[in-house]
Parts: C-alpha cells; sequence; structure tokens
C-alpha cells in the first residue's frame, strides 16, 4: 500500500470519526480525497442501516421496565442514601469525586454474605479497593485479578492486601464433590488442587471440620499465591511497604478470623521458608529489581 492509498483507506486518520450513537450530530462533510465508495452519495447509503438515529438508545421514559424488572425500590434507596450522606457530610461526593487513596486491596469471595464494607464498620466508600471472584482463587491466568493487584500495589500504593475466604463457602463445597456444576468446575479445579494437596491432613479431619479446614487452606494457598507474583516481589524489592494477609468470615457469627500467615517482605518468605512460606516461588532478587 502507497502513502497515497494509505491516506485514502476508510480507516485513516484523514476520514473524520463517526460521533458517539448517543451524541445527535449532523452528517460529515465527505472529505475532497474520499475513494468512490465513500462519496456523499455512497456514504448514505452504507449508512442506512446503522444511522444514530436508529441505533440509539431511547430517551428516558420510552424503555419502561414491564412488570417484575423495575428495580425503582433500589434507585429510591440509593437516593436516600445520597441525601443522608449529603445532610450529613456536605463535601463527601466533592472528596469522592476528587479521587481515592485506599490503604487494603481486598480478594475474596463473590457470596453476596461477605460485603467488606458492610462487615468491617469502619470501612466505607473509597476506603478499600475490591476484587471478588468464585471462592476467593487466586490464579496466576487470572488477568482480571492480576491487573487489580498490579493497580493497587504500584499506582494506589495501597499497604495491605487481605485475602478473605469464609466458612461454608459454596465453591469449596462445590470443589469437594465429583459432581459436574457446569463450567465452574474448571475454576473450582484451582480449589480441587489444594485438597489435593493436602488430602492427608484433610481426610484426617472430622466430617463436621474438613470443609472449613479446606476453606482455611484455600486462603493460605492463595496468599501464597499472591506473594508470589512479580507484583509484589517487585514491590518489596524496591522498598514499598506492603503486607500479605489472610482472613476466614464466619457466617454464623459475623467474625472474621486472622489465619496469621501474614507475610511482610522477600526477606521473610527467604529466611521461614517452611510452612505456607514454602509455597511461595521466589523471583530471583537482581531480576526482580532490573524487570521494574
Amino acid at each position: 500500500m502507497t502513502d497515497d492509498d494509505h491516506n485514502n483507506h476508510p480507516n485513516s486518520s484523514t476520514t473524520p470519526p463517526r460521533a458517539p450513537p448517543s451524541v445527535a450530530h449532523s452528517s460529515p462533510q465527505s472529505p475532497p480525497d474520499s475513494p468512490p465508495s465513500l462519496t456523499t452519495a455512497g456514504r448514505a447509503k452504507s449508512i442506512t442501516t446503522i444511522a444514530p438515529s436508529k441505533i440509539r438508545l431511547a430517551p428516558v421514559g420510552q424503555c419502561a421496565p414491564t412488570e417484575g424488572a423495575s428495580l425503582q425500590h433500589l434507585l429510591d434507596s440509593n437516593k436516600e442514601w445520597s441525601d443522608q450522606m449529603l445532610n450529613s457530610a456536605p463535601e463527601f461526593f466533592d472528596a469522592m469525586a476528587a479521587g481515592q487513596a485506599p490503604q487494603y486491596l481486598w480478594l475474596g469471595c463473590s457470596d453476596s454474605r461477605v460485603p467488606p464494607t458492610e462487615i468491617i464498620s469502619t470501612l466505607g466508600p473509597g476506603d478499600v479497593f475490591v476484587h471478588r471472584n468464585i471462592a476467593n482463587v487466586i490464579s496466576h491466568s487470572d488477568m482480571s485479578m492480576l491487573s487489580v493487584l498490579q493497580y493497587a500495589v504500584d499506582y494506589l500504593k495501597v499497604k495491605h492486601v487481605i485475602v478473605c475466604g469464609h466458612y461454608r463457602c459454596g465453591g469449596v463445597f462445590a470443589a469437594m464433590s465429583n459432581k459436574q456444576h457446569g463450567l465452574i468446575d474448571n475454576w473450582l479445579r484451582h480449589v480441587k488442587d489444594v485438597y489435593a494437596a493436602n488430602q492427608a491432613q484433610l481426610d484426617a479431619a472430622p466430617d463436621s471440620a474438613r470443609t472449613d479446614l479446606l476453606c482455611e487452606l484455600n486462603v493460605e494457598r492463595s496468599v501464597a499465591n499472591v506473594c508470589s507474583t512479580t507484583i509484589v516481589q517487585n514491590a518489596w524489592a524496591r522498598g514499598q511497604e506492603l503486607h500479605v494477609h489472610g482472613w476466614c468470615f464466619r457466617l454464623a457469627d459475623g467474625l472474621l478470623r486472622d489465619l496469621r500467615v501474614t507475610v511482610s517482605g522477600q526477606k521473610q518468605v527467604t529466611m521461614n521458608g517452611t510452612g505456607l512460606l514454602a509455597d511461595v516461588f521466589v523471583y530471583d532478587k537482581e531480576g526482580v529489581a532490573a524487570n521494574h
């Protein structure tokens, strides 16, 4: 393709960009050097099925939800909350809009009964950065989790990463069975691997305690996996304060339990490579520092 061909290409920078469908606009003038397929007449013909007026969302009031689909009660509740916050702290939303500086990253289970800003009364909007998935699994191939971890550690500069599981976790229950549950079985293989690695200990536990024990072991494995990331090890290598904790929440009494597996630096890992810390993969220190 020559430079002239590139300049005349429909995707070249000389072609005026389309306005978003939701923005009303007049039709752009065809540039003088447009190829034949993009003449004014040709353009009008080509957009008859995708004109903004055809695909624009209907104005408010013309897409009313059908009976049973309305969530107006939630919108009303949000309005009440907003009014309460404005009355009690008039500058609250100005501060929210200015940015965030949380000290904590919460890596937890998606279970609706374990919202971090509800079970810890001192936490509110802006206090904790959150990532949740089924069974609080930390996988080195989970780009969503890794992106959250990197942003929290490298940009927000959180000081604490909290991996929090909970007892009577449905994901853990499912992982302990041989039944199929669909696509989720592939995700829960991570928890099954934890079971396989600790089978002797789990098999020796009473039936009533086995599931809770696996919940705790799963958290411990996730803590080790967090510590094994280059994200965390790079932070430690450059002297950044960062502590990785493992907690478990008991639904029956609403209390959090510290599993006492906190890791606060690479030196702690290399000096005490037993138990949980034996599972932490340690990168070459020079390589970790050089790669950042």
